[in-house]
């Protein structure tokens, strides 16, 4: 049992550090956490079969946050995915405007008029007052967050779809326009070279 705690628990840690890490929704996330903690049981065991005091103890406490992140993202953030998706499916039913959740335009893409991705969304900046979205940030370029461009998209460039973003801008277009840095956004669209 404990060679195989031994196996289990840097594996399962490595693979669900890959799956939380990877930001790829909330299933995947809340499946890490299972993952997560499948290796702290592992690692439970290993401290506990050679006498490591404190790998036992940390493994413990770890063991807990996990359970916790699986209530969050298989539990409660799921259900409200649901919510969203429901209000969203049922938008689309009826003459209302279709709806879309803001907490999905991070990782959307962005297309051309022909269709092409020309970016990936990262963020949206709406207004207090009013609540209305001032402008979108978007990532272009760069492999992982390595090498990309930031830039604005005024909400009036972009058309929102469930499964994406368009806009009437090229490739070309949107590498042209100012970019923005990453850890100082403009306060306003039109400070972001958008109106």
């Amino acid at each position: 049992m404990l060679a195989l705690a031994g196996w289990v628990a840097p594996a399962a840690t490595m693979i669900a550090a890959i799956m939380t890490a990877a930001n790829l929704g909330t299933r995947v996330t809340g499946w890490g956490f299972v993952v997560f903690s499948i290796g702290a049981v592992a690692w439970v065991i290993v401290g506990f079969g050679t006498g490591q005091q404190n790998l036992l103890l940390s493994n413990a406490f770890l063991l807990i946050v996990d359970v916790v992140g699986v209530w969050r993202w298989l539990g409660r953030k799921a259900r409200y995915d649901a919510g969203a998706s429901a209000a969203i499916a049922g938008s689309a039913a009826t003459a209302a405007p279709t709806l879309f959740a803001l907490t999905k335009i991070e990782g959307m893409p962005v297309r051309d008029r022909d269709g092409e991705v020309i970016a990936t969304a990262v963020d949206a900046m709406a207004a207090c007052n009013g609540g209305g979205i001032s402008y979108i940030v978007v990532s272009e370029g760069g492999v992982g967050g390595v090498g990309e461009r930031l830039h604005a998209l005024g909400w009036g460039e972009v058309t929102m779809h469930e499964d994406g973003i368009t806009t009437q801008l090229s490739r070309a277009k949107l590498t042209g326009r100012p970019e923005l840095s990453a850890g100082a956004w403009p306060a306003t669209a039109a400070a972001a070279g958008v109106g």
